[in-house]
């Protein structure tokens, strides 16, 4: 009997299996651009160039087995494997493709370029990036393609319109390392986006030559900086700014302390040209089409008008990409909606979680950097959310029958809570990975402010839009400044609430992976076998929270070193690198300044500042190279910036030095206690590729 029981147990389980495995089918196109991103995930991780002939090899054999899957129909999982492939064969040639020179060394002198692109700097200056760079004392082949140079007093009207040619007194410097070793690495920030340099400027800006009508390839920028400025000058500068923002994607207006409140309000998503952007531009104008057709019997009978206007729509959601700057929230956007407009033309239903996987797919071959950045991840994270809780929401009889009289009201509220709810859990980790903070009233300041975008401020700017070229814009742009100073009173009210943020010690890019993993498991597998994503991302948060920050951190010039204590990061400056000091204290999830920090080391702003660590150790920074010796006895680890290889001898057995040529080598340090002998620095995580060295 037992035997039969165990028998029956057992072929029960295999049933379940089998029945949980067969529920997947169909869901390959999910997994496609997950596969292709984990394939880019792991070139991204390399510490070194895997060669050509890795990465054709890898290419051809991704591209032989997704063949031989599309051959046979059959063999999901080397499907997978072979999109995996191919993005890491994609994200070598984009590598390859974005080769262009890098700023050896800081210099100083006359700079000229052609204005390509304008926004703002942290501290509300305007920031120039300019292509066909000329630099005073530097070879051409040596020259970077492109600079972006931070203005330290606006230039004359006009200067700097689009096109212009410029030319300025400015200090340039490389693309800067990571302030800590596992930090962002602007480097690659600066290789994927085309910097060779960036620099800052307390000079006159002058032109160079007589300005000229700007060239074909910038003519999208100038017009979008054209209607960007005919926007802010019908409206006050705080509407104005967020205004050009929305419909242009010029942030160039927004004032930074608005950007701020957004943030910690959780209504910087706002800003983003998305789907709410995209889907009532081409909506009122698939509609508008229709509707001009459906009037025309002739055309009507004869023509088939909804395919029409379909492509009309197309066709204006293409036009507003290009106008708007193509984000990557916007490309997304623009190919979710084309993917239903071609579901339109093929007579067929278009199946929303396919149409964000196919989405993803596009972009990330077209620009497979993209995954690494946090407007992808986040935006993508809220869509797929949002269409899976729906989707389940549909299948639950208690929320159908809503749609019945007098639900719908109630409908609608709980759907607006819920969409601002799971939007908000979607893009958490994102938010606290990258920004190291999460909003805590993020979905009170949702619910307050989404709908005034939809329902006001959006459709006020179609409506300012077609009625423009009348001359009857007026009413339409008062009702859109209204929305917008709502939805600003709102960001301001929340950022003022008492603890308005949680702030998050960063953690491992692993775990940021695996909960990313466990969450697209719950919302793109069917059945039972998606309750497997909950432990993943579960686990994945326990390790993040478990993760230690390290005890003694070093940045690269040397200038800053803190060191952990009861009171958090204690640092050896009030002044100076104060980037760096805000990086740290943001990672660590501490809402101290630097001059707060410093205050927690005796002697802060000395010449020599020294610290005692919880297991006896010394920690000595010294401005200038060490003298002799005597300094240096008893001490665990000595920090002098000042210092060439031949002060090695001053430092006294058992002490480890980090000098001048070190700092150079190794780039950022960070101890941590139990790890004394094997400190980790940037050059051992970065490791030698394109974007760390000078090219």
């Amino acid at each position: 009997m037992l035997a039969r029981y165990l028998g029956q147990n057992r072929r029960g389980k295999q049933v379940r299996l089998s029945a949980g495995i067969e529920a997947q089918r169909g869901t390959l196109l999910l997994w496609a651009p997950a596969a292709m991103a984990v394939g880019i995930c792991v070139y991204f991780a390399l510490k070194s160039e895997p060669g050509l002939g890795h990465s054709l090899t890898l290419g051809g054999s991704g591209a032989v087995l997704l063949g031989l899957h599309l051959w046979r129909r059959r063999g999901s999982a080397l499907a997978l494997a072979g999109l995996a492939c191919l993005g890491f064969a994609l994200a070598d040639a984009q590598t390859a493709r974005m080769q262009a020179p890098v700023l050896e060394r800081i210099t100083f002198g006359a700079v000229m370029g052609r204005v390509v692109g304008l926004d703002r700097s942290e501290q509300n200056r305007i920031r120039v990036r300019l292509d066909q760079v000329w630099i005073e004392g530097l070879a051409p082949e040596k020259t970077p393609h492109r600079v972006r140079i931070v203005l330290a007093r606006p230039p004359d009207p006009g200067t700097l319109a689009p096109g212009n040619r410029i030319m300025l007194r400015a200090r340039l410097t490389p693309p800067l390392p990571p302030v800590e070793p596992r930090g962002f690495d602007f480097r690659r920030h600066a290789w994927f986006d085309g910097l060779g340099a960036i620099g800052s400027s307390a000079e006159p800006v002058v032109l160079a030559e007589p300005p000229t009508a700007p060239p074909a390839a910038l003519w999208l920028f100038s017009l979008r900086m054209q209607l960007s400025d005919a926007i802010r000058a019908r409206m006050p500068a705080h509407s104005g700014g967020f205004a050009a923002a929305i419909l242009f994607g010029d942030r160039s207006g927004v004032d930074p302390a608005d950007l701020v409140d957004l943030r910690v309000s959780n209504l910087a998503h706002l800003l983003a040209i998305s789907g709410l952007h995209m889907g009532l531009l081409t909506g009122a104008m698939f509609v508008a089409l229709r509707l001009a057709l459906a009037a025309v019997p002739g055309v009507a009978l004869c023509l088939p008008a909804k395919k029409i206007a379909a492509l009309g729509a197309m066709a204006a959601g293409a036009g507003y990409l290009a106008l708007s700057g193509a984000s990557v929230a916007t490309q997304r956007a623009f190919i979710m909606a084309a993917v239903v407009f071609c579901a339109v033309l093929a007579d067929r239903p278009a199946l929303t979680l396919r149409a964000v996987a196919l989405a993803g797919l596009i972009l990330l071959v077209i620009d497979p950097f993209a995954v690494m950045g946090a407007g992808f991840q986040m935006s993508f994270a809220a869509t797929i959310a949002l269409i899976a809780t729906y989707g389940a929401l549909q299948s639950w009889a208690p929320w159908r029958r809503m749609d019945a009289r007098g639900g719908r009201v109630l409908r609608f509220a709980l759907g607006l809570a819920l969409t601002s709810l799971v939007a908000g859990l979607a893009t958490a980790p994102f938010s606290a990975f990258h920004f190291h903070q999460m909003s805590r009233y993020g979905l009170i300041a949702n619910i307050l402010a989404v709908p005034a975008m939809g329902f006001v401020v959006m459709p006020s700017a179609l409506i300012a839009a077609l009625l423009w070229p009348f001359g009857l814009e007026g009413v339409a742009l008062w009702l859109m400044q209204l929305g917008i100073d709502h939805i600003l009173a709102v960001a301001g009210w929340a950022a003022s609430l008492p603890a308005p943020l949680w702030l998050v010690p960063a953690g491992p890019g692993w775990a940021l992976g695996l909960i990313a993993l466990g969450g697209y498991a719950l919302a793109t597998l069917r059945g039972p076998p998606r309750l497997a994503g909950l432990p993943v991302a579960a686990l994945a948060i326990a390790f993040w929270a478990a993760t230690p920050r390290p005890d003694v951190m070093v940045d690269p010039d040397g200038a800053l070193v803190g060191v952990r204590g009861a009171e958090g990061l204690a640092l050896n400056r009030a002044r100076g690198a104060g980037f760096a000091a805000r990086v740290w204290l943001e990672n660590d999830g501490d809402a101290a300044d630097q001059r707060a920090a410093a205050a927690r080391t005796d002697g802060a702003g000395g010449e020599a500042v020294e610290w005692r660590l919880p297991d006896g150790r010394r920690v000595l920074w010294l401005k200038s190279a060490p003298e002799g010796g005597s300094a240096c006895v008893g001490v665990s680890l000595v920090i002098a910036p000042g210092a060439g290889p031949d002060r090695a001898s001053a430092v006294p057995a058992g002490c480890s030095l980090i000098d001048a040529e070190t700092l150079r080598r190794e780039g950022a340090h960070a101890f941590r206690l139990d790890r004394w002998g094997s400190p980790l620095t940037t050059r051992m995580v970065s490791g030698q590729r394109p974007w760390t060295v000078a090219q």
